[in-house]
Formats: C-alpha cells, structure tokens, sequence
C-alpha cells in the first residue's frame, strides 16, 4: 500500500512540522570509484549523533548518477537500516525522486519498501513541459509517497517555477513540505506566495534550501497579503546539501533560532552569523566557478575530517575546481569555530567500525 500522510508515523509528522536539521546524504566512494559502503554508513553515524531529524538520500548530493550506476537502491537500504540499527529516535527518511514519471513512481513505490516516509521531487527531467504536464507528473507520485517539493536552483538543472505553479503544487494534498533552494529571493517569495494562495500553510512545512541565506530563512517572517489580510509563514528547518558538513553546529544553530523566534527578538549575533555561513558556502559550492565543484566541495570537507577518503565522484570529470581547495583553506582560517572537527575526531573511529 502506497504511503501517504494519514499514516506518516505521528513521532515523524511532529518532527518535521516543528522542523530539524536534514542533511543531503553524500555518497562514499574509494577511488576506484566504487560503493565504500564502511564509510557511508559512517556517514550516517555522524550525522545521527550530530543530532539532524532526518536524512535526504538520492538527492543531488548524493550524486543522480546513483541510478544509472546501480546504485540507488543500495544506498537508500544501507541509509535506513543503518538509521534504525543506530537510533531508537524518530528519523525522518527522505528519498529523493526524479526522471519521467514512470521512473519517479517506480523510485516512490521503492522507497516506501524500504521505509521512506516522504519523497523528494526533482523536476530537472521535465525541462520544457508544460505547467499541466508538471503537476499531472507530481500528481501522480503524491500518489504515492508524501511529496517534498524540490525547488533547485536552475545552475545546477533546476527549472524555474512561478507562483501559479506553486499554487498548483501546494493544492496536492499530498504534500507535507517544501524545500525551497533557488538561491534567489525573487523565486523563493514565489514559492511562499503560492503556499498562501493554495491556503496550504497550516499543512505544507518549509524548509530552506538556500545556501546563501540559510540563517536569514530561519529567523524572518515572511508575510504574503491574501484577501486584505497578511498571513505570515516561516522557514522551520533545513535540508541542505551544506549542512552535509558541520553538522553539529547546524544542529545548535538552528535550536538557537527557534529560541530567538519563539521569545521574539533576533540579536544582531545571530545574524551577523548569516554572511559567515554564507562565506563558507561560497567555498564549499564553489560559486566561483558556477557551483561546478558543488558535490566534490563537501567531500573535501568530510575527507578533512577523516569521514571520506577521498573527493571522488561518480563522474571522473566532476571534481574540485581549480582553486577550490584554496577557498577551503581560506574559510577554515576565517571561520574555524562553525566547524565540528572536534566532535567528529572524538567519534570517528565508532562510526568507522
């Protein structure tokens, strides 16, 4: 039986709706390129006892190419079976979803196998439909699976949505979520003006995307006029391919926005914290060279710390850009204390074992 949000588990359904850390899961290779299945589930294991509420895997941090390397199904089973081998919490698992829609409901029907609880939706293989063929195709794997929506920034194969067709989207009942990450205001409010349209903002939590304005996400009030009234919506967590790395730290940052948020005052600490999360982001994407060294840039940082051995990715062309590991160096320098080098080393050989 298809999963859908009548029996999402209700420790699952709370957890997201008050919001959490969820990582974008990276995928561990040795250099032959093949599976380090050791190191993935280390992965796992850090990001568990970091704290995150949940787990993205098969997203585009993960690297799409897991599906035409044979892939995807091992390491969604290997994500799960470590998280509950790992923790008796609540963690939410978000498989991330893509291709045509036979393959995206092929991939919702699989990862409710495993234990899934939502899906990710990418509609990067839908370029050039139209808006009615895009929601027939989110239709029918809400079908399915508890849908996220995925709004990815087109440099990295995104299409652009407007707000008519995030409308249209939040109308789907089953959608529990939103990941906004266009990296660009503009198309972010789109997303928010669509959720108020479709009066969906009691049912459909957000979380930020945004790599460039994580922590401004978390702590502003939006407010979007619907019938000469404002309802006012706000980011609740996070689900980041940059909180692949620190995340410890994200963790604690985004309990101290609900803190600021919920005794309603913001200090100029906190968001001074904004453009140095934003700098180190700079880094890791590499916005330098058009966020080409996107994926490789956060394994860096894991082989840094000793959770990966290396920065290989699927694609041998796909790496660390010219002057990458530079930019590394230099946010380390600049920003060393949002790091969790510390914690990793104290635990590192547990979740190597």
């Amino acid at each position: 039986m298809p999963l859908n949000r009548a029996n999402l588990p209700p420790p699952v359904s709370q957890l997201l709706r008050r919001g959490t850390v969820i990582p974008a899961h990276p995928l561990a290779l040795d250099q032959r390129r093949r599976f380090d299945e050791r190191r993935q589930r280390a992965l796992t294991r850090y990001y568990l006892d970091a704290g995150a509420g949940g787990l993205a895997v098969g997203v585009h941090t993960t690297q799409f190419a897991i599906r035409e390397a044979g892939l995807f199904e091992p390491v969604l089973s290997l994500a799960a079976t470590t998280a509950a081998a790992w923790t008796d919490r609540p963690v939410a698992l978000i498989a991330g979803l893509c291709g045509p829609t036979r393959q995206a409901v092929a991939e919702a029907a699989l990862a409710v196998r495993h234990g899934y609880h939502a899906g990710l939706l990418s509609l990067a293989a839908l370029k050039g439909e139209n808006e009615d063929a895009l929601i027939a195709h989110c239709a029918a794997i809400a079908a399915e699976i508890p849908l996220v929506g995925f709004y990815l920034q087109p440099a990295v194969g995104g299409l652009t949505l407007g707000p008519r067709f995030w409308t249209r989207f939040a109308a789907l009942d089953n959608v529990i979520a939103i990941k906004v990450a266009p990296f660009n205001r503009y198309r972010t409010l789109d997303v928010l003006r669509g959720v108020v349209e479709a009066r969906a903002e009691e049912r459909i939590t957000l979380y930020t995307g945004n790599d460039d304005h994580i922590l401004l996400d978390l702590v502003t009030p939006f407010a979007v006029r619907r019938e000469g009234r404002l309802v006012t919506l706000r980011f609740k967590g996070g689900l980041l391919g940059h909180w692949s790395v620190w995340t410890s730290g994200a963790v604690r940052l985004l309990q101290r926005c609900h803190d600021a948020v919920a005794a309603g005052r913001v200090d100029a600490e906190l968001l001074a914290q904004d453009a140095r999360i934003t700098d180190c982001n700079s880094a890791f994407f590499d916005v330098a060279n058009d966020f080409r060294g996107c994926i490789a840039g956060c394994h860096e940082v894991l082989r840094r710390q000793g959770l990966l051995e290396g920065t290989w990715c699927l694609d041998p062309q796909e790496g660390l850009s010219a002057g990458q590991a530079a930019e590394i160096d230099r946010v380390y320098a600049a920003h060393g204390d949002l790091a969790d080098d510390a914690f990793v080393a104290a635990h590192l050989e547990r979740w190597l074992a």
